[in-house]
């Protein structure tokens, strides 16, 4: 399944997805030493986005989350690639300075954790994984 969307930040990935349905929030809700979401509201509470494709609808709560995904890419906890729907300005700063590769646009809720995909955010192109690419 190929999904288009647009460029926030250019780059390319590839791995397993973890997909959340739900907004997510970054201060608080992501630890950014370990890369666990640890907010309550989360569907994903209690996984690790790094080294992952990180896919949600879209990002919630204070400006210092952008702040949160630097320090996850510092830390070395950062997602590979982020697939957002709406990449509003706390995800797009995050995403910009931390240098990671980010789509925007995508409907999330045809995504499954798991699944292997292709991010080439140069093309806002998001490829995933039928049987193999």
């Amino acid at each position: 399944m190929k999904l288009r969307g647009r460029k926030i930040v250019g780059g390319k990935a590839e791995g397993e997805l973890i997909v959340s349905q739900k907004p997510l929030s970054f201060l608080g809700g992501v630890d950014p030493e370990t890369g666990i979401v640890t907010d309550a509201e989360s569907d994903i509470r209690g996984e690790s986005v790094a080294g992952k494709v990180l896919a949600f609808p879209r990002g919630k709560g204070s400006t210092v989350g952008s702040y949160v995904i630097y320090a996850l890419k510092k830390n070395g906890k950062a997602p590979k690639a982020i697939i957002v729907g709406e990449a509003e300005t706390i995800v797009a700063t995050g995403a910009i300075i931390a240098g990671i590769p980010t789509v925007d646009g995508i409907d999330v809720s045809k995504l499954k954790t798991g699944k292997r995909v292709r991010v080439d955010a140069d093309d806002g192109l998001v490829e995933v994984e039928e049987q193999g690419f």
